[in-house]
């Protein structure tokens, strides 16, 4: 099998994935513009071989890029980045070069804010009021249907980049005045939790590894508000939201892919689609389910694509966190003195690079228990302000 990873070098914990590949007898070639010094001594281990291109949004070079792979080792069968950031040029090549997966014909569900809301609503799910709107009397309109506040987000957007929360006509003539030349989504803002659910299918669309998220805020809020963050894995995934991500997953269609779907919990039992995402989660999530499980989802997702099969039991021992620091705040206590509290309960910790800051901050610490009050009694001492 000859596999294509695009940008193999981010984020960094990805490299595991490419390890795994080659692991299993993938003949894993590399594409990106780092220099080959610049790569992880372990992942250069695991390429077959590196190309290096000057820069990765000529698509002409990554074309070529893909000529030469294709004249040196014959037919590509995969490519892949699991970055939000590459997936239409993914599809654009997996179309061109005849490549399983995701097309660009099939990017608009999975890239803009819109479609999905049909797709949740398709799949008869809950989604908040809204649309795309042009102007000023197109929000208004809206706004008479669903009141005051309203979120407004690019429709093609990642996360929270460039959302606002508008509570008034002043805050909204004010935000038409300042508008970014991108088109927007208007929606009622929805009171509640975001609870995710994730995972991954094999080639035939089989659910064969599952997870769940709950945030302590928004991401709006995180990135607007820059607050400390922490975020867990559910050890059990509530009947509701397991019944919503298989009719989600299955009207996307997916194979062979990892996927992050977001929702609002807004009481017991009751969720409102929010975001459809059809890669892993940022950050050390996929850390987390390894902690959270004793496996290692790395090799399980080469299984997947080497073999089709997921050979780990996953029973969530374990409750897993994800905690924040900002480098800008006074906290009460040092790095060394949480290492020393709880050294049972800390699995790794390490800086986040500048692209997830804004919303992961800018240090993290993932703990595990299978008590979930220890982990938030851990992020009450992390996220301890000084007096």
């Amino acid at each position: 099998m000859n596999f294509v990873s695009f940008s193999p070098q981010f984020p960094p914990n990805f490299r595991n994935f490419w390890i795994q590949l080659s692991l299993l007898g993938a003949n894993v070639l590399g594409l990106s513009d780092a220099s080959y010094e610049e790569l992880h001594p372990d992942l250069r281990s695991a390429l077959r071989e590196y190309y290096r291109v000057q820069n990765p949004h000529n698509y002409d070079e990554l074309v070529r890029a893909l000529g030469y792979f294709t004249h040196r080792y014959g037919k590509i069968d995969r490519l892949e980045s699991h970055n939000e950031y590459w997936l239409e040029s993914d599809a654009r090549l997996r179309t061109d070069f005849n490549i399983f997966g995701l097309k660009s014909a099939d990017m608009a569900p999975v890239k803009l804010k819109s479609e999905m809301k049909k797709r949740f609503q398709q799949a008869g799910l809950a989604v908040a009021r809204g649309r795309v709107c042009q102007d000023l009397s197109a929000a208004k309109a809206l706004i008479d249907e669903v009141g005051f506040p309203v979120v407004a987000k690019p429709d093609n957007g990642v996360g929270a980049n460039q959302t606002y929360k508008i509570h008034s006509l002043a805050e909204l003539e004010n935000f038409f005045a300042i508008k970014p030349p991108v088109e927007y989504i208007f929606e009622e803002f929805i009171n509640g939790a975001i609870h995710t659910f994730d995972g991954l299918v094999d080639r035939d669309g089989r659910i064969v590894f599952s997870s769940s998220l709950v945030y302590n805020a928004g991401v709006m809020e995180l990135v607007n508000e820059r607050r400390d963050f922490w975020y867990y894995t559910q050890r059990e995934i509530p009947a509701a939201l397991d019944t919503a991500r298989r009719r989600l997953v299955q009207a996307y269609g997916l194979r062979e892919r990892f996927f992050h779907l977001e929702f609002f919990c807004t009481g017991e039992d009751q969720y409102t689609g929010l975001e459809v995402n059809v890669r892993p989660p940022g950050g050390l999530t996929v850390d987390m389910w390894n902690y959270a499980n004793d496996i290692d989802i790395y090799r399980e997702y080469a299984n997947v694509v080497v073999n089709n099969h997921f050979d780990a039991q996953f029973t969530r021992p374990f409750y897993c966190a994800y905690i924040s620091r900002r480098w800008d705040r006074a906290y009460q206590y040092a790095h060394e003195q949480i290492l020393e509290a709880f050294p049972g309960y800390i699995v790794a910790h390490e800086p986040i690079n500048g692209i997830f800051a804004p919303a992961l901050g800018d240090y993290g610490y993932l703990a595990r228990s299978p008590e979930l009050s220890d982990l938030a009694e851990i992020s009450q001492f992390i996220h301890q302000l000084a007096a």
